[in-house]
């Protein structure tokens, strides 16, 4: 068999997998609270591994990892331990319980009707609503462009195609089944991912190019010193922390994960899926990271034809992987990417459908019918995530504008919220305008061509953090329009 067909056969009884999965829920999700939280009974293994499949894509594979791993070397691989530590265990022991119990108590279903019940403003639950949908477009692109680099090294494929696949694999799961259906596809496509992590790892160590462990490791640290990559200087530093704390802190305020909070079962499944979700994030991200701190034992000091983006596609190319196990890492980072995309794409569709058409065009709208609408709009939202994917932007600034935009708004309001009481609408409307603006502003004044996202991702969050609590408590103070508390949020008073 040849090495193409096998890795088509591979790929083929993953595209089965996934029909079947669609199949099988296609009669579960008619209403708007089965397609978007599976009736609130997801367990600790499907909720984490849902979780984890959602936060690592091809864009952490290919755009993260070989990006990280050129500009730092073996440094990069802090950005995976901080991952698996802020954007797995803290979130979930922060925000995960929190959460659950306040979206099941209170029946909300989006981030934007939290912030509605939380601040008494359709108008910030309409701002909410526009902005994520508007910009979790570019982070869907990303996706995109992450699996086609891979897909047009090691299948030889036009890229195009390889969009066109993993849109239609996309779209099956999510119009057929809704949430359940993505949540099951996640828990076996989070198996295939730690066991292809693993598979992947062994196979790039052992590489000619790398020559085992402790080799590798030592002549990574040689070529480092030899090319001032170590120590690093102050602009690298900041660049690597900018994005250690972007890709760990911002997922706390992206509302595709914290949507995997909504549908936990109870609070038992809470504690184990603060583990399984630290676990798979350590072996996941940390392995993606490590292997992309050898690029430079591939390539020395010259990237490969079409830059940052092709070094781990190349690297794999390279490292004369078995034809089976190439099938097993096209499928990882397919499973992956599909996982990533049908969450931001029902996250997106879901949030217009019930915080836009529902709320403000057409009240009376029926259930069943809102759930068609929304599997229509997953149809337009994966088309126009195409569109965007064709822009000519390198896939880690692509996802940090995203994630800076949208966590920069979010964040702060959304975290403040679980736990301060005195927050109010004024200071919560001053965050989300003082973050949006902080990442949006210089992002579009560069043409969407700043190397600097994460930078401004994290400025974005910190300066939404302290107008959040700054303008709360002035707001009180002088007894300004919208300051007055909710206590009815917490479960107080009626």
């Amino acid at each position: 068999m040849s090495k193409e067909l096998t890795i088509w056969v591979v790929i083929g009884i993953y595209a089965v997998f996934m029909l079947a999965v669609g199949i099988l829920n296609s009669k579960k999700g008619s209403g708007m609270a089965e397609f978007t939280v599976g009736g609130r009974n997801a367990g600790a293994w499907i909720s984490a591994l849902s979780y984890g499949t959602a936060y690592f894509s091809a864009v952490m594979f290919i755009g993260y990892s070989g990006g990280s791993g050129w500009s730092f070397g073996l440094y990069s691989s802090l950005v995976g331990i901080g991952n698996a530590v802020i954007g797995s265990y803290l979130a979930w022991k922060v925000l995960a319980g929190r959460t659950r119990e306040t979206t099941r108590r209170l029946k909300i279903k989006s981030m934007p009707q939290l912030f509605e019940k939380r601040f008494h403003s359709r108008g910030m639950k309409l701002f909410s609503c526009i902005v994520i949908f508007i910009f979790l477009l570019p982070y869907s692109a990303s996706v995109y462009k992450g699996l086609t680099s891979v897909c047009s090294i090691l299948l030889n494929i036009d890229e195009q195609v390889c969009m066109v696949i993993i849109a239609i694999a996309s779209a099956v799961v999510l119009v057929l089944g809704g949430y359940m259906a993505t949540l099951k596809a996640d828990f076996v496509q989070g198996i295939v991912m730690m066991f292809g992590v693993v598979a992947l790892l062994i196979m790039v160590v052992v590489s000619p190019k790398v020559g085992g462990l402790e080799n590798g490791f030592n002549r990574m640290q040689e070529y480092m010193q030899q090319n001032g990559m170590a120590p690093l200087n102050m602009e690298s530093a900041v660049s690597l922390v900018a994005t250690i704390l972007m890709t760990s802190f911002g997922t706390w305020g992206l509302p595709q994960m914290i949507h995997k909070y909504y549908g936990i079962r109870d609070e038992r499944e809470v504690k184990r899926g603060t583990i399984i979700s630290t676990f798979f994030a350590f072996l996941v991200a940390g392995g993606g990271y490590f292997i992309g701190s050898f690029s430079h034992l591939f390539f020395g000091n010259q990237l490969p034809e079409g830059g940052k983006d092709y070094l781990i596609p190349n690297m794999l190319n390279m490292s004369n992987l078995p034809d089976i196990l190439i099938g097993i890492v096209l499928v990882l980072l397919i499973s992956a990417s599909v996982s990533t995309l049908s969450s931001i794409t029902l996250t997106a569709c879901s949030t217009l459908s019930m915080d836009l058409v529902r709320d403000r065009i057409r009240p009376q709208i029926k259930d069943q019918n809102l759930a068609v609408l929304t599997r229509f709009l997953c149809l337009l939202f994966v088309v126009g995530s195409y569109v965007v994917a064709n822009y000519p932007t390198p896939i880690l600034e692509m996802m940090s504008y995203s994630w800076g935009i949208i966590s920069g708004a979010f964040l702060a309001p959304y975290l403040i919220s679980l736990y301060w009481k005195k927050i109010n609408r004024a200071g919560a409307w001053a965050g989300m305008l003082g973050g949006f603006c902080t990442a949006f502003i210089p992002v579009a004044i560069s043409g969407f061509k700043t190397p600097h996202g994460p930078v401004y991702a994290c400025a974005a969050m910190l300066v939404s953090l302290v107008l959040c609590f700054a303008v709360s408590l002035l707001a009180a103070k002088f007894h300004w329009k919208g300051s007055e508390e909710n206590p009815a949020f917490y479960g107080e008073g009626k």
